[in-house]
């Protein structure tokens, strides 16, 4: 077969360069699935949020894309980064992450009859959560290519980071970049990440280990960052039931960790329902939980008067703020909470993809959960702190809602 000579120019670079530019929190999960959940399968889909119309030329582009993949390898210098820098998981993790290999034929992509663009991949968990980041990339950087669209004037994307960084000066806000799933692109992470590094105070980590890892030379303090994602509590919600999903997956992640990556996620079947599993014990042994959907300040009211309802000092916990944040909203927050609870911020997009362009709206969730060949594939369902942002079947969605005593309409 031929191939588009504009389809070879397009994916002649990489997106990725390094098995590490992924979410630590990716690695963290593949761990705790290969210790609770070992023959367990998941099937994550793409959801495009904007409903864009693709071609097939791009989906072509993405299949060819894809295959670079197969390049990444866990290198020795990286497995000696990760022994000492990612403690908390142990040695033989990554070891197995060295003899891991990303299967692009695993991917299946297609467009529907309306032109939107569908994406599934399906494996053992904990191989499969660990490509949802890299998908996501990819589409992301290479739509950008596919339209021709580049980085016009880095001088603009510098006075943007410049202001940015004298507002969490001033403010004191910690925050780190959790940008990789849409970002412009590795080049405009890179240089985001780079100048930040060397020009802001208060930015102290990034969510992929590899920029964490190429920064840390530059600043010793500077961290990977991440704990888990809806998946775990989605899995555990398709096994047991949504009722107390929130708390099984907080005493296996506490089995698993030790007491370490201490930062539960909240809202996956809602807030109000979590604060009902979030029993005295769990209150105390987790450092603290992270927004990531709804009213962040009605959010942060309830998880104060949950600690003081247990006698514990808010002041001792904290909350990771991640909802679709810029740093004008990191601040109102930051003056809504000073002095009452410990923050944190969590920005992707704003950092990442502030280029002049309309940044893409999408995501990749677990689908189904089989926990082991004799069991049956079981529907995933997310709810949030948002209506109209639940992701799984529809009568699904209303069969969780009624468990949960939440209003259907």
């Amino acid at each position: 077969m031929i191939e588009n000579p504009k389809t070879a120019d397009i994916c002649k670079e990489p997106v990725l360069y390094s098995i590490l530019e992924n979410d630590l929190y990716k690695f963290s999960m593949s761990h705790y699935y290969q210790m609770i959940n070992p023959l367990a399968t998941g099937k994550f889909a793409f959801k495009d949020r904007n409903n864009l119309v693709f071609t097939q030329e791009f989906v072509d582009i993405l299949r060819r894309a894809f295959k670079h993949l197969t390049e990444l390898h866990l290198t020795n210098q990286e497995l000696d980064w990760c022994k000492i820098n990612l403690p908390y998981i142990p040695q033989c993790y990554f070891e197995w992450l060295q003899g891991f290999s990303f299967n692009p034929d695993l991917i299946n992509i297609w467009l529907d009859g309306d032109g939107h663009l569908q994406i599934e991949v399906q494996d053992l968990i904990y191989k499969v959560t660990l490509y949802e980041m890299p998908i996501l990339s990819t589409v992301s950087e290479m739509y950008y290519r596919y339209k021709g669209y580049k980085v016009k004037d880095w001088a603009y994307i510098d006075e943007q980071l410049a202001r940015k960084a004298e507002l969490s000066d001033s403010h004191q806000l910690k925050y780190a970049n959790f940008g990789l799933r849409r970002r412009f692109s590795h080049q405009v992470e890179d240089h985001v990440t780079d100048y930040l590094v060397h020009n802001s105070k208060y930015f102290v980590g990034s969510s992929t280990v590899s920029f964490a890892m190429k920064y840390q030379a530059v600043n010793p303090y500077f961290k990977p960052i991440g704990t888990m994602a809806h998946e775990l509590i989605m899995a555990s919600g398709a096994m047991y039931g949504p009722r107390e999903a929130n708390y099984i997956v907080m005493r296996n992640w506490a089995h698993v960790y030790g007491g370490s990556l201490g930062v539960m996620l909240t809202d996956c079947f809602t807030t109000d329902v979590f604060l009902r599993n979030f029993s005295m014990d769990m209150a105390k042994l987790y450092d603290g939980v992270r927004h990531d959907s709804g009213d962040p300040f009605l959010f942060g009211d309830k998880m104060i008067e949950k600690y003081k309802s247990y006698n514990i000092n808010p002041m001792t916990k904290s909350i990771v703020f991640s909802d679709a944040l810029d740093f004008e909203k990191m601040v109102a927050i930051n003056d809504y909470f000073k002095g009452r609870i410990n923050l944190s911020f969590g920005i992707g997009t704003n950092l990442t993809n502030d280029c002049g362009y309309e940044p893409l709206n999408i995501v990749m969730k677990l689908v189904s959960f089989r926990v082991n060949p004799r069991q049956p594939e079981l529907k995933c369902v997310k709810l949030s702190d948002v209506r109209g942002k639940e992701i799984g079947d529809p009568s699904e969605i209303d069969l969780y809602k009624r468990m949960l005593g939440i209003s259907l309409s």
